[in-house]
């Protein structure tokens, strides 16, 4: 099966994609492309994995960096791939030749572009790296690199929506904490449970921050088992682990 990749309308004639699981030489739960050297997978088929989805992009594999991704609102900033994996959600660059590349199975990955300044971003954005920072700290970085925030532009890819993102009120308490306002980004559930809109707040913040374009490309990962991983879905399932999906941009 070939690759299915997903681009955004809004990152233009930048190089990216957010790949779905097809087309990878994983078996079992992780059937497909799953790009997480963090996973259980066997090690050959996500090195495999690896590299069909970094020719797809022009890259030879030692020049598509993946992060070991924290849930922080730390961002690298690359001139080179950097040894290992290092701790980190973001990466940017102005390097061409230099793939940026973000692992998820729910979470949003969010790729960013500059195309005037030559200048990218990627970034990993769960609920707590949201909340913390991680997206307005891209910008940051790539404004260091060159890039004028009302010319930057983001991408969120492949993630979980509100429908299938049910929170305890605990969740909410750590929203409201930060602004009253963020309660619009919930909606009521069964008892005290309540469902959170991720990518319309991930939306929010980056809007907030006044980048020039930013939208969803609308795919849900809990909702497509067939095409995307689900770190909850599996969890519902009761599966020992979950495969995960690769994002990409590059100059």
């Amino acid at each position: 099966m070939t690759l299915e990749i997903l681009n955004a309308d809004c990152l233009g004639s930048v190089r990216h994609g957010f790949f779905t699981r097809r087309g990878g030489a994983s078996s079992g739960i992780f059937e497909g492309l799953n790009c997480g050297p963090g996973s259980s997978d066997l090690s050959d088929a996500v090195a495999i994995n690896r590299t069909r989805a970094a020719t797809a992009m022009g890259l030879a594999p030692d020049r598509m960096v993946t992060l070991r991704q924290i849930h922080s609102a730390e961002v690298l900033t690359l001139d080179a791939p950097p040894e290992g994996r290092p701790e980190a959600d973001a990466m940017v660059t102005r390097v061409p030749g230099l793939g940026l590349g973000i692992l998820t199975a729910d979470c949003q990955p969010v790729l960013f572009a500059d195309p005037e300044a030559g200048v990218i971003g990627a970034a990993h954005a769960g609920w707590r790296g949201a909340l913390g920072g991680v997206l307005e700290a891209t910008l940051d970085a790539m404004e260091a690199l060159g890039a004028t925030r009302a010319s930057i532009r983001a991408a969120i890819g492949p993630t979980i929506s509100q429908r299938a993102y049910e929170v305890g009120p605990e969740f909410l308490d750590s929203f409201m904490a930060e602004d009253p306002d963020y309660a619009r980004f919930f909606a009521g559930g069964t008892g005290d449970r309540m469902v959170f809109d991720l990518p319309s707040f991930g939306l929010h913040r980056l809007r907030e921050a006044g980048i020039g374009e930013a939208e969803w490309i609308g795919h849900c990962t809990y909702s497509d088992p067939a095409r995307f991983y689900s770190f909850r879905r599996a969890t519902h399932a009761g599966e020992a682990d979950y495969g995960r999906l690769l994002s990409v941009i590059r100059l």
